[in-house]
């Protein structure tokens, strides 16, 4: 190797300083206004009676700013002059719009909402904006779906045939409804955002910052310290905890993974497996509640459901999730003979002692949930709650600057978040405005032929797809706004269906089907229909109305649920795409820290995740989600024991290496217990069965 000069250091440090010199300011003005959009959104979300457009204006220009600010131009550009000078006209102008919307909004109403020049100007510049802020935080994709989708409005939409076809807006009123209405950029969406999507980021930075991140894996390393496998069922503690507020499963990944997959391979697991493990739980972490990313405040939005009913139903999945990764460890550790590395960790009491101020928070959070304040004044008294109890702590106390730096890092992880679900607005505004999701939910039950089972296959397909290009969240709105009415359609009909063939049928509902179908009410008062008579009677019901034959037949508190697990299996649907080729970014960056080939990874990754399918469909055909409490004790008994026993069938392993007759045996237990609707007796049989099986291959009284 040459020698190094004297002139290359002082070059060397040269660059240095100059990038240096570049970057402090700029970080100096990310971290003051990340301080203030803090304080301002805490202000709007406890005490502040502002007008919604003008803050969500306010959000999307503030955050759009700190976007600028951490991904300016000019860095890819060599430092040019002229991409500074075009990211400090952007920031002017995303000054400009709230201020706009604040002074001239009433005077286009005057006008009738007939444009002036300068609306035209501003409302146009705002589109543009936020698909080149979308275009720096995510890639082109999204700015390329928000652009088809715009252009369909006012441009080819009149020129397809078929049920697509859209006579057209013209670009005065699309651009109305994109910035100045309630449908647009700054539309329900936008509001979720400021609100509650700020202010659990927010708290999840509190809680970081007061070093319950570092709680959380001591926590879990010392609950399964003495289990088999006991590392990977850190990673499976850790990361779902740290993902419930987290918000995001990469993040999640690099945060907990730096710690679980080294300690893993260390144990014995095979590399990949580690990485996979990490990248599964991590997927799972935004199932987890209270916080749930932004997926539960969405789907309370979008079902009229309260934030904490969806956060109660969401709790038995994500366990039977959770737990069927932690018997993908067991079987692996079995199997490679894991080492146990973690005896000489601290007991839980030890632990608890020492972190369990850390609770607190989670703990008021909750606790206030339940009294009936709002989920935004929750969080912000649990922030409260974080400073006030990280003085219990002896390395973690939380001061002035401690509080700055926390508001700071929450406006960072905010802000990428807040400029998609603004731009996410847009295409939710055309699928409204054009009735393309009642056009695709239409297709999807023709496509789908009626079943249930092949609706929730397109809809994972369809999430597939989307994932590629689209967060988590934005994969779930859309979805959501394509796909849940008719997921929710097929799912009261075959409850309704049941109801028709056992005859148990509500009599204020016979005059409107003695209307459809005579026959059908007459064989109804003999004990029931067939299977066949039910089907073709419900394919008759008007869709005007079957809204009404549900709330009559099966109850407001029913169809409430019923909306709610559509909602439910289409947001865990869109998880997949975190962990299934041939875009999946939690694995990738599991693998980046394991040092494996990525697609290889993200194939184990697919495969220890497949809960993300099974429960899923468990909630289609069966009362997991919303329940009476005997029925979830049987459906979380069954279905816990029926996951371990699919496990091994993928496995080809349980305590001991399974035969293909053993096998076929174990897969006939699985479905013995998974199968919706059987017979208890059943269900017994295939769990004796498995536990046959289990007890045959047992060599080590321990967990």
């Amino acid at each position: 190797m040459d020698p190094v000069s004297d002139a290359d250091i002082n070059e060397k440090l040269k660059e240095f300083e100059v990038k240096n010199r570049d970057t402090k300011p700029i970080n100096t003005a990310i971290y003051f206004i990340g301080i203030f959009l803090a304080i301002c959104h805490i202000y709007i979300n406890t005490i502040g009676t502002l007008p919604e457009l003008f803050v969500s204006a306010f959000h999307f220009s503030g955050f759009g700013i700190m976007c600028l600010l951490l991904l300016p131009a000019h860095q890819k550009l060599l430092h040019s002059k002229g991409a500074l000078l075009i990211d400090f006209l952007l920031i002017a102008i995303l000054l400009l719009l709230p201020a706009y919307i604040l002074l001239f909004e009433d005077a286009l109403y005057e006008r009738g909402t007939v444009f002036s020049t300068s609306d035209w100007v501003v409302s146009a510049l705002a589109v543009i904006l936020s698909l080149e802020l979308i275009r720096r935080t995510t890639g082109w994709f999204i700015p390329t779906l928000i652009v088809i989708a715009l252009s369909y409005v006012v441009l080819w939409g009149s020129f397809i045939s078929g049920p697509f076809s859209f006579p057209g807006l013209s670009p005065e009123t699309l651009l109305y409804r994109s910035f100045f209405s309630s449908d647009g950029m700054f539309g329900s969406i936008s509001r979720i955002s400021w609100s509650f999507v700020f202010m659990f980021i927010l708290f999840g930075a509190f809680l970081v910052k007061s070093g319950a991140g570092e709680f959380i894996i001591d926590l879990s390393r010392a609950a399964a310290s003495k289990m088999i496998g006991g590392p990977g069922f850190v990673a499976v503690l850790g990361s779902g905890l740290m993902g419930s507020v987290s918000g995001s499963s990469v993040a999640n990944t690099v945060s907990t993974g730096v710690i679980t997959i080294p300690l893993m391979q260390k144990a014995g697991f095979p590399a990949r497996f580690a990485a996979g493990i990490e990248a599964a739980a991590s997927t799972g972490g935004q199932l987890m509640p209270p916080v749930m990313g932004a997926g539960a405040f969405i789907m309370a939005s979008y079902t009229q459901v309260s934030y904490v009913t969806i956060i109660s139903v969401a709790a038995i999945p994500a366990l039977l999730y959770f737990l069927s990764v932690g018997f993908f460890v067991r079987v692996e550790a079995k199997r490679s003979n894991v080492v146990q590395t973690s005896a000489d960790n601290d007991s839980i009491t030890t632990v608890l002692k020492s972190g369990w101020h850390h609770i607190l928070p989670l703990g008021g959070l909750v606790t206030m949930l339940i009294m009936g304040f709002t989920p935004t004044y929750a969080a912000g008294f649990a922030i409260l709650i974080v400073i006030a109890s990280s003085w219990l702590s002896k390395h973690h106390k939380m001061f002035v600057f401690e509080v700055f730096e926390a508001m700071a890092q929450g406006a960072k992880n905010m802000s990428s978040t807040a400029v998609l679900l603004v731009g996410i607005g847009l295409i939710v505004n055309v699928i409204s405005t054009t009735g393309v999701g009642n056009t695709f939910s239409l297709m999807i039950a023709s496509w789908s032929g009626g079943s249930l089972l092949f609706t929730i296959f397109l809809v994972a397909l369809a999430s597939l797809i989307l994932g590629m290009g689209l967060p988590v969240t934005a994969s779930y709105i859309v979805l959501a706004t394509l796909s849940a009415p008719a997921l929710y359609d097929l799912m009261a009909a075959n409850q309704l269906l049941d109801l028709l063939v056992s005859g148990q049928i509500s009599e204020a509902v016979t005059p409107i089907l003695m209307l459809i179908d005579p026959s059908a009410v007459s064989q109804l008062a003999q004990g029931g229909l067939s299977l066949e008579q039910a089907s073709t009677l419900i394919s008759q019901i008007p869709p005007d109305l079957k809204d009404m034959i549900y709330n009559q037949v099966l109850g407001a508190e029913a169809i409430a649920m019923i909306l709610v697990a559509a909602h439910m299996i289409i947001f865990w649907l869109s998880q997949d795409s975190n962990v299934t080729p041939p875009v999946c970014l939690t694995a990738f960056a599991a693998a980046a820290i394991a040092k494996t080939p990525p697609m290889r990874t993200g194939v184990t990754a697919w495969k220890l995740a497949k809960g993300l399918y099974i429960v899923p469909v468990m909630m289609a055909y069966t009362p997991l989600i919303g329940g009476d409490f005997e029925t979830l004790l049987r459906l979380t008994i069954f279905g816990i024991f029926g996951l371990y026993a699919f496990v091994a069938v993928m496995e080809g392993y349980l305590e001991d290496r399974l035969n293909i007759a053993t096998r076929g045996l174990m897969l006939v237990a699985t479905l013995a217990m998974l199968w919706p609707d059987l017979h208890i007796g059943i269900q017994l049989a295939g769990l004796v069965t498995f536990l046959a099986v289990f007890i045959s291959g047992y060599k080590n009284y321990r967990i």
